[in-house]
């Protein structure tokens, strides 16, 4: 799993600079590229606290792999919901909140992760 935690931070991060570069780049409205730059720096973070998933991962448990899991998840549920709002004006309702909650419970389960007994 360490690897595949490290491919999908590697992955989450090319995906965060190319939405980096359409929200310098491709949107005009000052109000969408504040909106696509805030999905793109969540992902940005998160593609980093996977790579640390990978490196953590055959240490900590089964709480690791319930933090990828989470930030995975949480992460295509956020930034998803505001890259649709700022790219395309369609909210997704509940989504972004959701993925934010996803996300906090990811950073919970990697601190227990560390802080459990072996």
């Amino acid at each position: 799993m360490q690897r595949i935690w490290i491919g999908l931070g590697g992955l989450a991060g090319f995906g965060a600079v190319a939405m980096s570069a359409v929200a310098a780049h491709g949107t005009a409205d000052p109000a969408a590229w504040r909106i696509v730059s805030s999905g793109a720096q969540m992902q940005g973070w998160h593609a980093l606290a996977l790579l640390g998933v990978g490196l953590w991962a055959p240490r900590g448990g089964w709480l690791t792999q319930a933090a990828g899991i989470a930030f995975v998840l949480g992460m295509i549920l956020f930034c998803a919901a505001v890259y649709s709002l700022g790219l395309a004006g369609v909210s997704l309702g509940v989504v972004a909140p959701t993925g934010g909650t996803v996300l906090m419970l990811g950073w919970l389960c990697l601190a227990a992760s560390a802080l459990r007994r072996e």
